[in-house]
């Protein structure tokens, strides 16, 4: 974020899924340099298997599709006040998203794991005190507004998202809990790198792109940490195109 841009999140207890890298990564450490006490949840067994730096960062393994290790996360935190749900994955060649059962795996991932977890914390977010509300941020995908077929259950699942986004920020409303999304555009992390393989993919991709750029994972925590911020108390049910202007143009 910009050096003039600062948040005060001191006494935030956050939880970010799939914190280890990309975006959750760059989320984790806004929140922790604002002042947040931040748990991050990651498929490996322990913080000290990643060869990254996240020190600071209190650490759980989970499997996003464990239900069962989804209520043991939430059960072992003693409060919360902002739940980022980032986790996610598609899998383009896996054989691909056109297969049934990796379209059933990627729903599973993408979309079921983050009602899971967000239906896990909701007793804990209800219980905050966080100036404007306790706060679920949805990580969803500029792929949930338009046609990508290389990964048409990740975009499903994030089409749902988005929809999901607008229920539960209504329904919750009432227990003091805003929830929120992000749609990021093209942004630099290990699930485009594939993109950037493909040249011709990727510079068609970037030239809808009026900023002319990709995003980095910073330009997304941003966003992130002012929606969960009591700066946003007014804020639930949408979701942000954080894009470039992609979807403008």
């Amino acid at each position: 974020m910009p050096d003039r841009v600062r948040f005060d999140f001191t006494g935030c207890r956050v939880l970010i899924t799939g914190g280890t890298s990309g975006i959750g990564r760059a989320a984790a450490r806004a929140f922790l340099d604002a002042g947040a006490e931040v748990t991050i949840t990651g498929r490996k067994a322990s913080a000290a298997d990643y060869d990254i730096d996240l020190d600071g960062l209190a650490y759980q393994c989970l499997e996003m599709t464990d239900a069962e290790g989804i209520a043991r996360v939430a059960s072992e935190l003693s409060a919360l006040d902002v739940l980022v749900n980032n986790a996610g994955a598609n899998f383009p060649f896996d054989p691909s998203e056109w297969d049934p059962d990796v379209f059933e795996r990627s729903i599973a991932l993408n979309l079921t794991g983050t009602f899971r977890m967000s239906t896990a914390c909701k007793p804990l977010l209800a219980a905050s005190q966080w100036p404007g509300g306790a706060a679920i941020l949805n990580v969803a995908s500029m792929s949930a507004f338009r046609a990508v077929p290389i990964v048409p259950a990740y975009g499903a699942a994030k089409a749902a998202t988005v929809q999901m986004t607008q229920n539960l920020g209504v329904a919750w409303v009432g227990d003091g809990i805003r929830v929120n999304a992000v749609a990021p555009g093209l942004i630099s992390t290990g699930m485009t790198a594939a993109m950037k393989e493909m040249p011709t993919l990727a510079e068609s991709e970037l030239a809808k792109v009026p900023m002319a750029r990709w995003g980095e994972p910073e330009d997304i925590a941003g966003p992130l940490l002012f929606l969960a911020s009591p700066a946003a108390a007014f804020v639930t049910g949408q979701t942000w195109n954080v894009d470039g202007g992609f979807s403008a143009a």
